[in-house]
């Protein structure tokens, strides 16, 4: 048990960009089953004040993008995240309908396409972090 909670202990942060308060909420909760920290904010100029505040960013692991109402779209919103996380932070698109893989820049990015379950994206989340994980221990 000890080693279970080291491990969940050590995990980075997830930031949780997410416009549809329902769908937030449910994929807040489920993430917050695996990861200790996750934090939602509601749209991409909320993401970038906060990612813009003094040591935010150090103990970020992964940012979840599910953008669905009109405004900045998610391709746009993860391209310009990209290049503001320099490559060092992986970024989870959750994408609408009509959206494919090559809408998102690549590299850190891993795209699920709808209709994804919140299943779905706790495991890719999963996954994504654990490679890093693997080098912390």
């Amino acid at each position: 048990m000890r080693g279970t909670l080291e491990s969940r202990a050590r995990r980075p942060s997830i930031l949780l960009v997410d416009d549809d308060p329902f769908l937030a909420c449910a994929r807040k909760l489920a993430l917050e089953k695996s990861f200790r920290d996750v934090e939602r904010v509601a749209d991409a100029t909320e993401a970038f004040i906060r990612l813009n505040e003094p040591g935010f960013s150090k103990g970020l692991g992964l940012v979840v993008v599910g953008l669905q109402q009109p405004g900045m779209s998610g391709p746009e919103f993860v391209k310009e995240l990209c290049s503001r996380l320099n490559g060092v932070v992986p970024v989870l698109a959750i994408g609408r309908a009509g959206e494919v893989a090559a809408d998102y820049c690549r590299g850190q990015v891993c795209f699920l396409p709808r209709p994804a379950s919140i299943e779905d994206m706790v495991v890719a989340a999963s996954g994504m972090l654990a490679l890093p994980l693997a080098r912390i221990a």
